[in-house]
């Protein structure tokens, strides 16, 4: 069994690296794969708040004169180096070098597969339903600071309700089909279309809530939206 989790970056990096979140989310992973000898981990990691820190600073230096795809660049080497530490505390687990390419991910011989950003016009989200295609997993766990998705921005208006279910038509009737560099939403556009072309399923939770991730990897009842077609 593979499970795919898009871990937000900006629960691994709200700021700086959050020690204490990566501590506890990788024994949560080493329990799981201790506890079942068949199963594996996919981790597509984010940029976090040092790639929209950086892009904050690109395009402040350049103004009007910079590029969504200049900017794309700088929030995908933040993916990198983020990917490159969850793999290093993985250790023995890892044993496959972290994939930049999900086109070209070939069969991984260790128990957790880690990937990173690969190129500009879409997130890391796009990565791990790629990734989701290529090995035949039929669910990504997207993790975030969002809890779960709304009716609409419930920072803006207050009538905004949570849903634990919604379709893929509604949730990018919401979202929209455009990608913005550093743009804060519960999942990539770009990586929704093709989620929703391929009928795969998506769960978006809170990344913090390690016992709620607990509940959902072993099929208990949790707390978050599920998209299907």
């Amino acid at each position: 069994m593979i499970t795919v989790i898009s871990l937000g970056g900006s629960i691994v990096a709200p700021d700086r690296v959050d020690e204490a979140f990566l501590r506890d989310f990788v024994a949560l992973i080493r329990t799981f794969l201790d506890q079942d000898g068949e199963r594996r981990f996919i981790l597509v990691v984010g940029g976090g708040g040092p790639a929209r820190a950086w892009q904050q600073a690109y395009r402040a230096v350049c103004g009007t004169t910079g590029s969504d795809e200049a900017a794309d660049w700088i929030g995908i080497m933040a993916t990198r180096l983020n990917a490159q530490l969850i793999r290093a505390i993985m250790g023995e687990w890892c044993t496959t070098a972290v994939i930049t390419d999900p086109t070209q991910a070939g069969p991984f011989a260790g128990r957790v597969l880690v990937a990173a950003g690969w190129k500009p016009g879409f997130s890391s989200d796009y990565d791990a339903v790629l990734l989701a295609e290529r090995f035949q997993a039929e669910l990504v766990i997207n993790l975030s600071n969002i809890e779960q998705v709304y009716t609409d921005d419930p920072k803006r208006n207050p009538d905004a309700k949570p849903l634990d279910h919604i379709s893929w038509t509604d949730f990018r009737a919401l979202m929209g089909d455009v990608w913005v560099p550093g743009k804060n939403l519960p999942f990539d556009p770009i990586a929704s279309r093709h989620a929703a072309e391929i009928g795969l399923r998506v769960i978006c939770a809170a990344g913090r809530n390690l016992d709620n991730l607990q509940k959902l990897l072993q099929g208990e009842p949790f707390l978050g939206t599920t998209i299907t077609p």
